[in-house]
């Protein structure tokens, strides 16, 4: 006869409703830990969408997402001729704000040459930029569809095709133009300030003739690091590698949140154990009685201690359950993107296994100090 399961039994509605109030709380860690491993896949997808192994940017900056930078546009013919670089393309990126429907549309608009690196990586309905000017392909997280119309700057733009989880760190749909139109639209002047430029004697335009970064794809033989160093050369300009522009974003963009979400779900965990270890020890002591009677009937230590032991595991591993099951039925709806792992999942299972051993303690301390004399009293 187990002993854990009969006692359950007894008290089984009492039980499942603490194993889903507990699994609340774990759905609350592991979902913690989806938005943390979300915040990093954010971040790094639109350095890994043109699929590239260098970056040439401003000289002394990491830009072009951890800092600004600002590079002529004809640099990209100087890298394409660099031994090792098969193709080479200009990029731009920022974030603007648009109408559409009545309401305020934030967008992260990425500009590059349709015919060299720097495109969407897959475009799942519609078809790519076959135009020069006022073609869009839009994230769908955007809420454009195709042959929707949306106005960027002085111009408006149809929306020829759309792609799929394609966000910024900050979690702004990406939409790709060709780079005339993003040059237009980043660099130059609206009316007002382009008439007091030329009242001051300039050109009324801000240079269009620019780009934030030069992205290379290089020969599979080429050293990414010995090409890199080839460009820092020029003093003029630096060059960031795959792995080390990946390495920034984690480290400059998310690592705040990191470290933030971090503490919070060790807080969490802590608040578990804690839970855990009242509910057993609750539990517990409502069995005084009963524990004295086993004791005075000659049952061993050791079926007492599995007995709470038993329904710590079954507590936290049924809580887990549940709490895994909720939030992988709701993490699509959540505004920003919830990335739930397996090695995560596994990992949280077994620390959630360790937590109720040691919770369990407190119980089976509780257990043992009971005098079987107890069970003799009135």
């Amino acid at each position: 006869m187990n002993l854990a399961y009969r006692d359950i039994r007894h008290g089984l509605g009492r039980f499942l409703l603490t194993c889903v109030g507990l699994g609340l709380l774990l759905g609350v860690v592991l979902a913690m830990i989806g938005i943390y491993r979300g915040l990093v896949v954010e971040a790094l997808t639109i350095a890994r969408a043109p699929a590239v192994d260098l970056w040439v940017v401003e000289a002394n900056t990491r830009g072009p997402f951890a800092e600004a930078s600002r590079i002529p546009a004809d640099t990209r013919e100087a890298i394409a001729r660099i031994a090792g670089v098969v193709a080479a393309g200009s990029i731009t990126y920022q974030t603007v704000e648009a109408e559409y429907q009545d309401r305020k549309l934030r967008l992260y608009v990425i500009g590059y040459e349709p015919t060299r690196p720097g495109g969407p990586p897959e475009i799942e309905e519609g078809h790519a930029i076959a135009r020069s000017h006022f073609e869009m392909v839009a994230d769908r997280s955007s809420g454009l569809v195709l042959k929707d119309r949306v106005r960027l700057g002085r111009d408006t733009f149809t929306v020829i095709g759309s792609t799929r989880q394609q966000v910024s760190s900050g979690g702004d749909p990406v939409v790709y133009i060709t780079l005339q139109d993003a040059q237009k639209l980043q660099f130059d002047l609206a009316p007002p300030a382009a008439r007091i430029q030329m009242a001051r004697g300039g050109t009324g335009s801000s240079g269009r003739d620019t780009v934030n970064a030069v992205v290379a794809r290089l020969h599979p033989n080429a050293s990414p690091d010995a090409v890199a160093e080839t460009v820092q050369r020029w003093k003029h300009l630096a060059a960031v590698t795959q792995e080390e522009q990946e390495l920034i974003l984690t480290r400059s963009l998310v690592d705040r949140a990191r470290r933030q979400i971090g503490l919070f779900t060790s807080l969490l965990l802590a608040v578990s154990a804690v839970i855990i270890a009242l509910i057993i020890y609750t539990m517990t002591m409502e069995k005084l009685k009963q524990i004295a009677t086993l004791k005075l009937i000659g049952a061993p230590d050791r079926t007492i201690i599995g007995m709470i032991v038993q329904q710590a595991l079954a507590l936290g591993l049924i809580g887990f359950a549940i709490g895994a099951t909720l939030i992988a039925s709701i993490k699509d709806y959540f505004p920003r993107r919830v990335v739930l792992e397996p090695d995560n999942v596994l990992a949280l299972g077994v620390i959630v296994v360790v937590v109720c051993l040691l919770a369990s303690a407190l119980g089976v301390r509780a257990a043992l100090r009971i005098d079987p004399a107890t069970a003799l009293g009135g």
